[in-house]
């Protein structure tokens, strides 16, 4: 939980409760120490709201109090509404509407002088004119959330096919293509994979070990060594 959704929490519990609520309960219900309760109070107390009580008494809190509209400046809408665009255009049907459920949601709860920012933007993002690859984004971002390992027919630069077992752990968009790293169990080392060069794919029962995010850290580094040894040769 975040310390918004904590703050949130914290008031939607004293919301609920008309006798003072002990900072103890506060902490077990919200899963953190007693001394950061403390501090939440103090946070909540100093941006308006009106709550009662102290330490070793418990709180209350007053009725009325409303959480602040969310505030953006226009040049963070924009970003916003760019960022979604990208997302809505670029990405698969769940990411799609996730975006723009956000969006809904930021819309909302801005002020109404803000609002307009957010259908009234001079930037757009173009649909992407990339061919359907073989293998869906969707399965993609669930074989990396669950570590499942992909099953690929994969045709190189010089159009020899060969079948692998990788196990993905990112995907970066580029303009004209998109490439899935991950680590391929025929190489034995992290390898790049251009999606338009994958023919046949299939998500496999087996999960891979490790923790994608080390195997992502891993992959970095060594994308960097090369990176730093190709700067070395050329300077």
């Amino acid at each position: 939980m975040s310390q918004s959704q904590r703050l949130f929490e914290i008031l939607q519990i004293l919301r609920r409760h008309r006798q003072a609520v002990s900072g103890n309960y506060l902490a077990q219900e919200t899963g953190v120490s007693l001394r950061t309760i403390y501090r939440d109070i103090s946070l909540l107390q100093s941006i308006g709201a009106e709550i009662e009580g102290e330490p070793g008494f418990g709180y209350v809190l007053k009725p009325g109090f409303i959480l602040p509209p969310l505030m953006f400046s226009e040049a963070e809408i924009k970003a916003i509404t760019l960022g979604v665009q990208w997302v809505t255009r670029q990405t698969d049907e769940d990411l799609r509407a996730a975006a723009q459920d956000a969006l809904a949601k930021i819309e909302a709860v801005l002020p109404s002088e803000l609002r307009h920012g957010l259908t009234d933007n001079d930037f757009h993002i173009g649909f992407p004119s990339l061919p359907a690859p073989a293998i869906s984004l969707k399965i993609l971002r669930q074989a990396m959330q669950q570590q499942m390992k992909l099953r690929i027919v994969y045709r190189d630069a010089g159009d020899a096919d060969s079948d692998r077992i990788i196990w993905p752990i990112a995907v970066a968009f580029f303009d004209s293509r998109r490439i899935i790293a991950g680590w391929c169990e025929l190489r034995q080392d992290f390898r790049m994979f251009r999606a338009d060069r994958i023919l046949e794919a299939a998500l496999l029962a087996d999960r891979y070990p490790g923790k994608r995010r080390e195997l992502v850290k891993q992959w970095r580094a060594q994308v960097q060594e090369a990176r730093d040894a190709v700067a070395q040769e050329t300077s």
